[in-house]
């Protein structure tokens, strides 16, 4: 399938990309190459073809939902590099108007 320098136009303006004449170009030889190849893949014919095995095929492997006693704030502030009293002091990422 012949990509159209137009049509890269229009997929450039859709990712919000801009694209010089010369990665236009480029870019429609790259694209229809990757079209055709597309096409070739759509008619083979895997009729008779296993599986092979992959993500497709996994099950999770799931535990068993417990309920266990917090070990409480000395244990996981125990690394903080930064607390105060049973909590985690982290950097102001908001900042408040007038502030």
């Amino acid at each position: 399938m012949k990509i159209s320098p137009q049509e890269v136009e229009n997929i450039a303006h859709l990712a919000r990309l801009e694209i010089d004449d010369q990665s236009k170009a480029s870019l429609c030889e790259q694209l229809s190459g990757i079209l055709d190849y597309m096409d070739k893949l759509a008619h083979v014919d895997v009729q008779d073809v296993k599986p092979v095995s992959g993500a497709a095929f996994m099950e999770n492997v799931l535990r068993e939902d417990t309920v266990c006693p917090s070990p409480g704030p000395d244990v996981t502030l125990a690394n903080a590099p930064h607390k105060e009293d049973d909590y985690y002091l982290v950097p102001r990422v908001v900042k408040q108007p007038g502030r």
